[in-house]
């Protein structure tokens, strides 16, 4: 880091660790609606895994700016996705309720149309309803399910989430036909050409403008979701003679369940290879990424600049990870480590510390609770996560939490400090241990010796079955309508069964 980089860091620390201009509430007690509460800065990075300079993902990537937000408070080192694709993912952390909970498994499923979320009420939202203004801009729902209700003001629109990108002349620039939108190449224009530029620019302009309530400002980033798609210079960064391959074990799904090999569909990995083009790709996402860490350091340089610098506290989430080759798999998906992980990252002032770093299990459904006591808000009742003020006031506090992450109805992956553990629909399993083997090659589940450690971990499985709850809503429905129908032949309720109808 270079010595004016580090001089501003470091200042940006003291100024952390100074009392903050609005009054926290880190006891959970509700504060009454006005200045006493801080802004939030709610930044969402689009599939964006581990290969950050801050959790050593990729030795090749350049995320300056990633690094220093991320240095100013607390880091989860050890922070997983409630489902590792973009809508249930989403839907859980902004509903604070998992999949298992709400039925939200696919990208496919309208999660509002969810019996447990049709009345949810969102993190924005909650928000709302305690004195907050809640606005945004870009990717935070996935886009085919936006919901205009979370918001107070969204650009370009409430239903438009996300700003246009200028397209390339022909695609798929890459030359390979059949990988799908598994496609990169360079931009020949400028930044403010991408959509993420525009995301940036507007979010920026409303941390300059006077607002009569708190402020709860989403901005959220699409890239490095596909297609690989940035400017030249991001391409430039990486020469391609020297970037380096995922570490790949030969061989890696020769102990994994023939369920799990459904899973890893190496039909990309195979098609990269033979096309010669694995290392290109790897550009274009190291590329795509230093193009996202340029946006988050100007959203960033915009509060530092702004007059709520000061009383606005920041968090920072990606959905989840992505694959690369690594279990001879690309994109997400899977319930393996390069899949759920994700980097998460709060700077509270008068809380977080700067340079916290925090292994304990932790979970995009956390983040909804975090918030809601960093800033006073009344707590949600049944919500799935738990709130994470103890690791930010001491990132080395103890824990023997285990998160879940779901990958469709019954698959479920387990992750404590140690260990990861995954059941498959059919009851095959894995296990590894992530002290001794963090890549997940060696699967131990058929080991008896670790008999224990699995019946610990299993107990950590979800026992809501979304399934059954839509089933059991289903049922009642029908059981009201044939009451219905019956009472308009057998005349008025009695006044017992009347007062107990909306039960």
């Amino acid at each position: 880091m270079k010595r004016r980089a580090f001089l501003r860091l470091a200042t940006v620390g003291a100024a952390s660790a100074a009392l903050p201009a609005w009054r926290l509430h880190a006891a959970g007690t509700p504060a009454a609606a006005g200045k006493d509460k801080p802004n939030v800065l709610f930044i969402a990075i689009d599939d964006l895994n581990d290969w950050t300079g801050c959790l050593g993902g990729h030795p090749d990537t350049k995320t300056p700016h990633l690094d220093a937000l991320a240095a100013r408070g607390a880091l989860f080192t050890n922070e997983h996705c409630a489902a590792p694709l973009c809508n249930p993912s989403r839907a859980a952390l902004m509903s604070g309720l998992g999949p298992a909970t709400t039925g939200v498994y696919n990208n496919t499923n309208p999660w509002r149309k969810s019996v447990a979320l049709a009345q949810a009420v969102t993190l924005p939202q909650h928000f709302m309803a305690n004195g907050y203004k809640a606005i945004g801009s870009g990717k935070i729902y996935h886009g085919s399910y936006p919901d205009p209700a979370s918001w107070d003001d969204y650009h370009p629109s409430k239903t438009q989430t996300v700003p246009p990108t200028t397209r390339p002349p022909r695609v798929p620039m890459n030359g390979l036909q059949d990988v799908g939108n598994l496609d990169w190449g360079p931009m020949p224009f400028g930044d403010d050409e991408m959509g993420d530029w525009k995301v940036a620019s507007w979010c920026i302009e409303q941390l300059k403008q006077k607002h009569d309530k708190p402020l709860f400002l989403a901005c959220g980033f699409s890239k490095p979701h596909l297609p690989w798609y940035v400017p030249q210079k991001y391409f430039d960064m990486f020469p391609l003679e020297g970037v380096h391959l995922p570490v790949v074990k030969e061989g890696d799904l020769d102990d994994v369940p023939p369920a799990g090999q459904k899973v890893a569909a190496p039909r990309d990995h195979l098609n990269l290879v033979r096309h010669d083009q694995w290392r290109q790709a790897v550009q274009g996402y190291l590329a795509t990424i230093a193009f996202c860490d340029a946006m988050v350091g100007r959203m960033v340089e915009g509060l530092d600049r702004s007059p709520l610098a000061r009383e606005t506290l920041v968090v920072l989430w990606s959905d989840h990870g992505w694959h690369l080759g690594e279990k001879l798999h690309w994109r997400k998906f899977t319930p393996w480590e390069e899949a759920t992980r994700n980097i998460l990252a709060f700077a509270v002032p008068g809380v977080t510390k700067a340079g916290g770093r925090c292994d304990r299990p932790a979970s995009h459904l956390d983040i909804y609770p975090t918030l809601a006591e960093l800033c006073g808000l009344p707590p949600r009742e049944g919500l799935d996560g738990t709130s994470l003020l103890p690791w930010l006031k001491d990132p080395a506090a103890p824990s023997d939490r285990a998160v879940v992450s779901t990958v469709g109805r019954a698959l479920h992956s387990v992750r404590s400090q140690r260990w990861r553990y995954i059941r498959y629909p059919d009851g095959t399993e894995e296990l590894y241990d992530h002290d001794k083997d963090p890549n997940e090659w060696t699967n131990l589940a058929k080991d008896a010796q670790f008999d224990a450690v699995k019946k610990d971990l299993a107990r950590r499985l979800p026992t809501t079955d979304a399934a059954e709850i839509e089933r059991d809503a289903g049922e009642i429905e029908r059981a009201k309508k044939q009451l219905k129908r019956k009472a308009v032949t057998a005349g008025p309720l009695p006044p017992s069964l009347a007062l107990a109808w909306d039960d």
